[in-house]
C-alpha cells in the first residue's frame, strides 16, 4: 500500500508544473525568448501526461514494476523541471520589477543584492536545461504510449467552500451517543481498578478509522474518570515504540512533569507516577515487536499508584497479548448504521439547504458501503458533497472498494484524495515534512503553503483566507485529525490522519 499513497504526491507536482509552465509572466516578459517552440510543446505534452497518471497509479498498485518505475522517473524529471520554471519566475518578476522602477526606489544599493544578469547567457544557460527536460519528457512520452496507459482526464471539481470556522470536527453528541455502551463499560472496568495493586492494562482493538480514538478520548473526558485519577496522562505511540523516547512524551504530556533533565527518561517517568493513581492512554500501538521494551517501561509504570491504569488502543489483538493484559480486549464493534447515516448527511448535505429527496434515499444504500466506519463515512460524506447528480452519487456507491476488512479505509480516502483539485493535493502532501504524530500549528501550515506558491491567487479572497478554505476541506475528509485550539485564541493545532501516518 506505501506505493499506492507514494504515487498519489507525484499528480500534485505534474500539475504544479503544468501551471508554471502555463503562467502569463513568462510570455509578458519574454523571459523564454528563443525557446518559444519548446515552451510550447512542453505546454501541449504535460497535460497528456497528467490524463493517463490515473490509469499508471492504478497499475503501479497492481505492483506492476515498469508502471512504478514510470512514475518515479516522472516524478524525478517534475522535480528538476519545477527548479527551471522557477528560474524562468524569477527572471519575470526580476523584469516586472525593473519595468515598474521597484529598484530604483530601493535605493541603488539594494542592487547590489541582485546577481548581474546578461540576457544571452541566461538564455543559452536555461536553453540548455529546457532541452533537457524536453528530451527527458519526449522518452517518458514514448514510454506513457508503449504501456498502454489509458487517457483519463481528470473532471473539474466542483468547489463548495464552507465559510464556516474553517476547523470541522464530527459533532462530540453524535460519537457520544454511538459509543455510550462502550464507554460506560470502559469507564466501569477502570473505576473498579480501585483495590487492584496490580497495573491494568486495558486494550481497544479495532481496524482503523472505526473510532478507537475517538473512545478513548470520551473515556479519557469523561468527569468520574477526570475526578477518580490522580493523574491523566495521553501519549500517541503510532508506529515507533522507543521507550527512552515513549518514557520522555509521557513525563512531558504531564502538568506535573518534573524538571530532572539530567537524568534518564526512565527515571524521570518512575518518579512522576510513584504513589499517584493514574490512567495512561497509549493511543495507536502498531508495533508488535516490543515485548521486552514494554518490560521494561512497565516496570517503571508498576510504581504508581493502586488502582492505576493504562488504557490502550490497537488495530492488533497481538499487541494487547504480547502487553500482557489481564483481561480479554475490548473489541470494538462497528457503528450502528443510523448514526453512519447521521455521520454522512451531516457531511452530504448543507445545513441551510433542503435536502434532495432522491439523494437523501440513496444514503442508506452508501450506509454499507462503509463497514460501520465512521472515519469512511466522514470521507465520503465529504466527497459525496461536491457532487449533485444522482449519477455522480451512483458511481461513488457502486465502486468495488471502498472500507474492507481486508484494504480498511485507504480506498476512500484514495478515493478522496483524486476528487480534490491539484493545488490542495500539493498542500496535502506537503505535510509529508512533519514527523508522525507531531502537532502542526495550521498558522504556520498555510503560511508555508504561501511562501511555496501551493495556494493559487484569487481577486476576492486574500491568500490566507484560501488557505483556510484549503484547511477545511482536507480536514473535512478526515485527512487531519485531533484539531484543537490552543493559547485561548482562534490559533488551533492538528496531527496527519491515517493517510499519512501509516503509508507515507
Amino acid at each position: 500500500m506505501a506505493e499506492v499513497v507514494a504515487a498519489m504526491a507525484i499528480r500534485p507536482l505534474v500539475s504544479m508544473l503544468v501551471n508554471k509552465a502555463a503562467n502569463s509572466l513568462l510570455d509578458k516578459y519574454k523571459v523564454m525568448e528563443g525557446m518559444e517552440e519548446q515552451h510550447k510543446i512542453l505546454k501541449r505534452k504535460l497535460p497528456a501526461i497528467l490524463d493517463v497518471m490515473t490509469d499508471a497509479e492504478e497499475q503501479a498498485t497492481e505492483h506492476r514494476d515498469g508502471a512504478k518505475a514510470w512514475l518515479q522517473e516522472l516524478k524525478a524529471v517534475a522535480y528538476v523541471a519545477n527548479e527551471v520554471f522557477d528560474e524562468f519566475k524569477y527572471e519575470a518578476l526580476r523584469r516586472e520589477s525593473m519595468k515598474k522602477g521597484h529598484y530604483r526606489k530601493l535605493c541603488f544599493d539594494v542592487i547590489k543584492l541582485f546577481p548581474t544578469y546578461n540576457h544571452i547567457v541566461f538564455r543559452y544557460k536555461m536553453g540548455r536545461k529546457l532541452c533537457r527536460i524536453l528530451q527527458a519528457i519526449e522518452v517518458l512520452i514514448a514510454e506513457m504510449h508503449a504501456f498502454r496507459f489509458k487517457y483519463r482526464p481528470q473532471p473539474p471539481v466542483f468547489k463548495q467552500w464552507r465559510q464556516t470556522d474553517y476547523v470541522i470536527i464530527d459533532p462530540q453528541e453524535i460519537a457520544s451517543r454511538s459509543r455510550d455502551k462502550d464507554k460506560r463499560n470502559i469507564v466501569a472496568t477502570l473505576l473498579g481498578q480501585v483495590n487492584n495493586a496490580n497495573l491494568a492494562v486495558v486494550p481497544i482493538v479495532g481496524m482503523g478509522g472505526l473510532g478507537k480514538t475517538t473512545l478513548a478520548q470520551l473515556i479519557y473526558n469523561e468527569p468520574k474518570v477526570q475526578k477518580h485519577f490522580q493523574l491523566l496522562l495521553w501519549v500517541c505511540v503510532s508506529d515507533i515504540f522507543d521507550v527512552n523516547s515513549l518514557s520522555k512524551s509521557i513525563v512531558e504530556a504531564s502538568p506535573k512533569k518534573n524538571d530532572d533533565t539530567d537524568k534518564q527518561p526512565l527515571d524521570r517517568l518512575q518518579k512522576l507516577v510513584s504513589g499517584q493513581r493514574y490512567l495512561l492512554v497509549l493511543d495507536d500501538i502498531w508495533n508488535k515487536e516490543f515485548h521486552n521494551k514494554w518490560e521494561r517501561l512497565k516496570i517503571c509504570l508498576e510504581h504508581g499508584g493502586m488502582g492505576s491504569a493504562v488504557l490502550i488502543t490497537t488495530r492488533d489483538k497481538r499487541v494487547a497479548e504480547i502487553m500482557g493484559s489481564d483481561r480479554a480486549a475490548y473489541n470494538l464493534n462497528a457503528l450502528e448504521d443510523h448514526f453512519i447515516k447521521k455521520i454522512i448527511e451531516a457531511r452530504a448535505f448543507s445545513s441551510e439547504k433542503e435536502k434532495p429527496v432522491d439523494l437523501v434515499k440513496m444514503v442508506d444504500e452508501i450506509v454499507k458501503r462503509c463497514c460501520g466506519s465512521p472515519l469512511a463515512a466522514t470521507a465520503l460524506g465529504s466527497v459525496l458533497r461536491t457532487k449533485s447528480s444522482m449519477n455522480e452519487w451512483k458511481a461513488l456507491s457502486s465502486r468495488s472498494s471502498i472500507c474492507t476488512d481486508e484494504t480498511g479505509i485507504l480506498p476512500i480516502l484514495k478515493l478522496s484524495y483524486n476528487d480534490l483539485p491539484s493545488h490542495m493535493k500539493q498542500c496535502f502532501a506537503f505535510c509529508a515534512i512533519f514527523p508522525k504524530d507531531y502537532k502542526i500549528n495550521v498558522e504556520e501550515l498555510i503560511q508555508l503553503w504561501i511562501a511555496n506558491g501551493f495556494i493559487p491567487e484569487q481577486e476576492e479572497d486574500s491568500l490566507e483566507t484560501i488557505g483556510k478554505h484549503i484547511f477545511s476541506e482536507l480536514a473535512s475528509r478526515s485527512f487531519f485529525l485531533d484539531i484543537e485550539e490552543f493559547k485561548g485564541d482562534k490559533h488551533y493545532r492538528f496531527r496527519l490522519g491515517v493517510l499519512f501516518q501509516k503509508y507515507m
